[in-house]
């Protein structure tokens, strides 16, 4: 086997090895164990919330180990792979064999990243709202662009979505949306996205033809569990109720169903109009609420620890990103210059590069303040 073949294979084992170590595969198999008794009880479905959270964390454990086993197995595999294909001269079973190394190598590298979501929250499933900025229609059009990419992310992946608000601009575009992304670690993987992301492009809403500069805001909380204890007393809130609407104001039913919960000592405002019925509607919204809550009461915390430690404001500022499609091609990251010269395909919902800079860039930051 070639030298650098055999080193490269023995890098990634021992990467994997690490993986592995970290994730505490037999605490793992004991946890399965124990999840699959719970899972097996009569009166599970007695709470249904309960049984819930029981058979979807058992099905992502045993999804983890699985998807272990078989890169362990696979990385076994390669020398073999190569051994064959040399012994046999076979070019065809080498060209495979190289797919296969760098597949791998891909896929190794991915979990390694999610080894570095420790964060508090990270292991949650996340909210997403995208609010549009400065830069008039423009800005609604950028909004809705960036919905997409993240709803197509969502979609390659495989995770579940809901979205359960979007107030649509008059001419064109969104003014805000928010949806929840629906698998394990969604928080701690899309929380680097927050942030003003900014677009550069000739805009196609300008009779001139002329470059416009436009913006818009990514926010990503965490969703929020019973163990979370976020109380909403009543009266700090304002209900409205209200007609769902659609694009360019059309209604999308006939009934007041869609709901806006205000906090009155906050000033936080969320709506949903997603379900079909005022009840569904207000308990999205307060899950929305409650997320959104327990964020500023983080930040709150946050904020007087580095007060007493007087670290000064550790933010990297709130402008993380550049799409620009004119006068040249390229998406770039201004905190980990990570950038892409296909902006289309950024926008499809290729980001798992900027994701993946975005976790590493933020552990080294954290352990250089540490």
């Amino acid at each position: 086997m070639n030298p650098d073949v055999a080193a490269d294979l023995k890098e990634l084992s021992a990467t994997l090895e690490s993986i592995e170590a970290v994730t505490d595969l037999p605490r793992l198999r004991a946890e399965i164990a124990d999840l699959e008794d719970q899972a097996g009880q009569p009166d599970l479905w007695n709470d249904t919330e309960v049984a819930q959270q029981v058979t979807s964390r058992l099905a992502y454990a045993t999804g983890d180990v699985r998807r272990l086993e078989e890169l362990r197995r696979r990385l076994d595999d390669m020398p073999l792979l190569y051994e064959l294909a040399l012994d046999e001269k076979d070019e065809g079973a080498l060209a495979e064999a190289e797919t296969e190394r760098t597949k791998l190598r891909a896929e190794i590298e991915a979990l390694e990243v999610r080894t570095l979501l420790s964060g508090e929250y990270d292991q949650r499933e996340a909210l997403v709202t995208i609010r549009s900025g400065q830069g008039g229609i423009d800005a609604a059009d950028f909004a809705e662009m960036l919905m997409r990419m993240y709803l197509r992310w969502a979609e390659q992946h495989g995770y579940g979505v809901d979205v359960y608000d979007t107030s649509y601009a008059e001419e064109a575009g969104i003014r805000s949306a928010t949806f929840a992304v629906h698998t394990p670690y969604a928080y701690g993987t899309l929380s680097v996205e927050q942030g003003t992301h900014r677009l550069v492009r000739i805009s196609p809403f300008d009779n001139q033809g002329r470059r416009q500069t436009s913006f818009a805001a990514v926010e990503v909380t965490p969703v929020v569990e019973t163990s979370d204890h976020v109380e909403i007393d009543e009266k700090d809130l304002r209900v409205d109720v209200y007609r769902s609407s659609g694009p360019g104001g059309q209604g999308v039913n006939t009934t007041d169903s869609a709901v806006r919960l205000t906090h009155l000592p906050t000033g936080i405002v969320v709506s949903c109009q997603n379900e079909r019925s005022q009840i569904q509607n207000k308990a999205a919204a307060m899950m929305v609420l409650q997320a959104k809550l327990l964020v500023r009461r983080k930040e709150e915390e946050r904020a007087l620890m580095d007060s007493l430690k007087d670290t000064g404001d550790a933010s990297f500022g709130n402008q993380m990103r550049s799409y620009v499609l004119h006068p040249y091609q390229m998406v770039k990251d201004l905190r980990t210059n990570y950038e892409v010269n296909n902006p289309s395909a950024v926008l499809d919902g290729g980001i798992d590069g900027f994701i993946e800079a975005g976790i590493r860039w933020r552990r080294n930051e954290a352990t250089a303040t540490d």
